[in-house]
């Protein structure tokens, strides 16, 4: 420990006690931008993420015990030359101590201002390809691993990129379900259900603002969705209801654990069985194109290795939205500025203008949801599915004031117009029970618990004896099948079973329904609605699927068929060129 004192950073430390190539390679140049080589000593020495989570454990949260799929790499929060930055503070606010840091912070220089970097620019261009390819994917999402997959399984040699250090994208934070209609999983629970009512849904959720084209791909192709992840191993099976939904058709793992990490992992464990090139902290910066405005290729930036340019035939824009970078929010929704939000840190815009460099078209780009239930202590993310599943919305003053699954904005509006602009997500053990998910909200500390809902308020700051008449109510309206306050369609269950648990929630910048113009066939267009040939997007990064407003559940089927879909049609593509 006293050497560790004396060291300024984990390099200084690690010298004291050993020789350079326990970390680098003989030669003393990094591996590669995702740093494998360097991870893969780390690991030697301390063991996998799951064995040092086992020696870390605490009573609530444990930075090592990770949600995120994948191999996560130990360079993702500990640097070596420099002072490490805890990632998982780029969305929670806990407090995590580890040795050689610094607050975790991001600058990272736009699109344009690399561009200005012309120098090392040209003389990338300037050079031979790095790599030839078929078709290289910007983003390590849903959208993107679906791509990736589907265009290897078209016969397509493929690079996937990602800028972050770790995969997933919002995907991997995603937990409610995936819907889907008229499905295996849907009718071995006599859940009746159609394409046609989930379109109808959608564009009314939408406020019909959709383009119907790219809805019908979203619905008619849903089943086919749910079988093509459960081909590959994921478990869909369990089915729950989201706001705005007329039936249950929201599909998630068996017992409710979170949909987004799970689909994910099924999708990152089938690209290492395919061996599909996967490259960390790798930024796309350039659709390259030929004298004809074909794709020829892309220009890329890794955080190690600088820029160099790739030669395609065809390129997949999957880099998600833009919810986390307000500046870009409040731009174009002035009433968001200064919104926290639920995205990773990489959901800053970049795919937009990359696209628009290249000529494509936006659509929808004012849209912007915020999702109602981000949880006020430490910065998670609560599922709309417990909602779903039975919690009820109540306020400081111990009231019920909206149907809690109802659509998002008309939700997180109603709980900015309570007391203190947020409000308590009130549940029991019977909720608890029917979703497992809710388990690692408990583990991280965020859900205050009782075994009255008196004692709950005075923990809280709720009214308790209004509290307590408004749980009765709400179990009374279950009794009658009809809840004759607010409408709320599906009433799952009575609160009246153990204990009882709060979480307080307010609205945090969700989802842009907004972006790049596509084609049904996934197609990138430029302003006079003319394919650019070759350029192909897929999930956030694009406009035109949700509308004016994003369905809980949708965006998880938007990603897997419109990824899938663009994979397909780019190793088609490719083979023609």
């Amino acid at each position: 420990m006293s050497n560790a004192m004396a060291a300024d950073n984990l390099a200084d430390f690690h010298g004291e006690n050993q020789e350079c190539d326990s970390c680098h390679m003989p030669d003393g140049e990094l591996s590669n931008d995702s740093l494998t080589y360097e991870n893969a000593q780390c690991v030697s020495c301390h063991g996998t993420l799951a064995e040092v989570a086992e020696e870390t454990k605490h009573e609530h949260y444990n930075a090592h015990e990770s949600h995120f799929p994948g191999d996560v790499a130990c360079t993702s929060c500990h640097s070596a030359h420099e002072k490490s930055m805890v990632y998982c503070d780029s969305c929670h606010s806990f407090d995590f101590d580890m040795p050689y840091t610094k607050k975790w912070e991001r600058h990272e220089p736009s699109i344009d201002e690399l561009l200005k970097d012309q120098s090392d620019r040209q003389a990338a261009l300037a050079a031979e390809p790095r790599d030839t390819v078929d078709v290289v994917v910007v983003g390590s999402g849903g959208a993107g691993f679906s791509a990736a997959v589907s265009a290897h399984d078209h016969g397509a040699k493929v690079i996937l990129i990602e800028k972050e250090p770790v995969i997933g994208g919002n995907a991997k934070l995603a937990a409610g379900g995936m819907n889907a209609a008229w499905t295996d999983q849907q009718k071995a629970k006599d859940i009746k259900d159609s394409v046609e009512s989930m379109y109808k849904d959608t564009m009314k959720g939408g406020r019909d603002l959709n383009e119907p084209e790219l809805v019908e791909v979203l619905t008619s192709h849903s089943k086919g969705s749910v079988d093509w992840l459960t081909a590959m191993g994921a478990d869909l099976n369990d089915v729950g209801r989201m706001g705005g939904a007329s039936a249950n058709r929201s599909h998630r793992p068996t017992g409710g654990a979170g949909v987004g990490a799970h689909v994910i992992q099924v999708l990152y464990d089938n690209a290492v069985k395919r061996d599909i090139d996967m490259r960390m902290n790798t930024r796309g910066i350039e659709i390259i194109k030929d004298d004809k405005g074909n794709v020829k290729g892309l220009l890329v930036k890794g955080m190690y290795k600088g820029y160099y340019w790739i030669k395609a035939d065809a390129v997949i824009l999957a880099t998600g939205g833009f919810a986390k970078n307000n500046e870009r929010v409040s731009k174009l929704d002035p009433k968001l500025k200064g919104f926290i939000s639920t995205n990773q840190p990489g959901a800053t815009g970049d795919g937009l203008d990359v696209a628009a460099n290249a000529g494509a078209a936006m659509k929808d780009l004012e849209y912007i949801q915020a999702h109602p239930t981000l949880s006020v202590k430490g910065g998670v993310m609560v599922t709309e599915a417990v909602r779903g599943n039975g919690a009820i919305l109540i306020n400081r003053e111990g009231k019920r004031f909206v149907n809690e699954i109802t659509t998002r904005d008309k939700a997180s509006a109603a709980i900015l117009n309570q007391t203190g602009k947020s409000a308590f997500l009130v549940f029991d053990d019977s909720v608890r029970k029917s979703l497992s998910k809710i388990d690692k909200y408990i583990g991280l500390g965020v859900v205050p618990s009782a075994d009255s809902l008196v004692k709950l308020g005075e923990m809280t700051g709720i009214d308790g004896k209004n509290l307590t008449e408004a749980v009765a109510r709400y179990n009374s309206l279950v009794k009658s099948g009809k809840d004759a306050d607010f409408g709320r369609p599906n009433l799952p269950r009575a609160l009246n079973e153990g204990n009882y648990y709060a979480i307080e929630v307010t609205p945090g910048v969700h989802h842009t329904m907004g972006g790049v113009k596509i084609d049904s066939k996934a197609e990138i267009m430029n302003a006079k609605k003319q394919v650019i040939p070759g350029l192909y997007g897929a999930g956030e990064v694009t406009g035109g699927v949700h509308g004016a407003n994003r369905l809980g559940g949708n965006a998880i089927s938007d990603i897997v068929t419109f990824g899938r879909m663009a994979g397909e049609n780019a190793a088609e593509y490719s083979k023609k060129n």
